[in-house]
């Protein structure tokens, strides 16, 4: 069974650092305001302001900053501000017994998605496919932190993952499995094929979504991941949204599912809000949830959070 952090309470602490591309700081300071107002205690870490081109400091400066946060006892929770590019270069440099040790919420998307299945991978740590700092504003929708908090702050023995009214979830391939949930943004997590951080498939529900990517691109990423055996070993799959994934030679991102993955033959559900899209799921990245695609319904099975 996987290491399920503590629960988020409130008057919490919450350890925002930046380890992917740099977030400007008048909006991390306007977002940790918005923690504040929620009534966090808020700790920032040392190189959450830096930037370095395209990157938020060294990948050494970066691991620091999350491991210090790992290692703090005040600290409840690990906000991490954006994802952007450059997560991968940190997981070199994490300490993963000292993670599996101090079990503590990890939440995020875009290229947050590699470090959150590495967490799962190396520390059997669940993590959370959700909000970032730079979600944390007024603009954003009632349902996404709904989504958030009752992923983190429920402690609820089951919990079924609802889109909101306006969009429904879809069935395409009927089946029904249960397993462990892993992936994320799709692009993020090929970095990692071929490496040691490889994601692990087997006997697990693969998610998939990603953003502002051609559609050839997509099949590209697609294929590679059949051919490296990634959807034969997955019991079902899960596709999100591709927002703002243009035309390829006049296929869409539908197209794709159905002449690509729907002939997979695995249980299907597609059309989940997702990371990148306006609204966002909450999902719990290495808990065991219940994939039915006959009734396109996605429960998790079990507690997220240790109570």
């Amino acid at each position: 069974m996987a290491v399920k952090p503590p629960i988020l309470r409130q008057g919490a602490t919450i350890g925002v650092v930046t380890l992917g591309s740099p977030l400007s700081p008048s909006t991390i300071n306007a977002r940790v305001d918005t923690l504040r107002a929620l009534g966090f205690e808020v700790v920032l870490g040392q190189y959450v302001y830096a930037a370095d081109g395209f990157l938020a400091g060294t990948d050494q400066q970066r691991a620091e900053d999350f491991m210090a946060m790992i290692e703090n006892p005040q600290v409840d929770m690990i906000l991490p501000s954006r994802g952007g590019v450059g997560v991968a270069g940190i997981l070199p440099y994490l300490d993963y017994a000292s993670i599996a040790r101090n079990p503590k919420i990890v939440t995020g998307y875009s290229d947050i998605t590699v470090l959150l299945n590495v967490l799962y991978l190396y520390s059997d740590l669940v993590t959370f496919h959700s909000l970032l700092l730079m979600n944390f504003n007024v603009r954003e929708p009632a349902y996404n932190f709904n989504q958030f908090f009752a992923a983190t702050s429920s402690g609820a023995p089951t919990r079924q993952i609802l889109n909101p009214p306006d969009m429904t979830l879809i069935g395409r391939v009927p089946g029904n499995v249960t397993g462990p949930i892993v992936g994320g943004n799709l692009t993020s997590f090929m970095d990692t094929l071929g490496t040691p951080y490889e994601i692990n498939t087997a006997g697990k529900i693969l998610l998939i979504e990603d953003t502002h990517e051609p559609v050839n691109k997509i099949y590209r990423l697609l294929n590679q991941l059949k051919l490296a055996g990634k959807f034969a070993d997955c019991i079902g799959i899960v596709m999100g949204e591709c927002t703002g994934c243009q035309l390829a030679y006049g296929k869409s991102y539908e197209d794709l599912i159905e002449q690509f993955i729907v002939p997979l033959g695995k249980p299907l559900l597609t059309n989940l809000a997702s990371g990148h899209g306006r609204y966002k799921a909450a999902i719990p990245i290495g808990a065991i949830v219940n994939l039915d695609a006959t009734n396109a319904t996605l429960t998790v099975m079990e507690s997220e959070v240790s109570v």
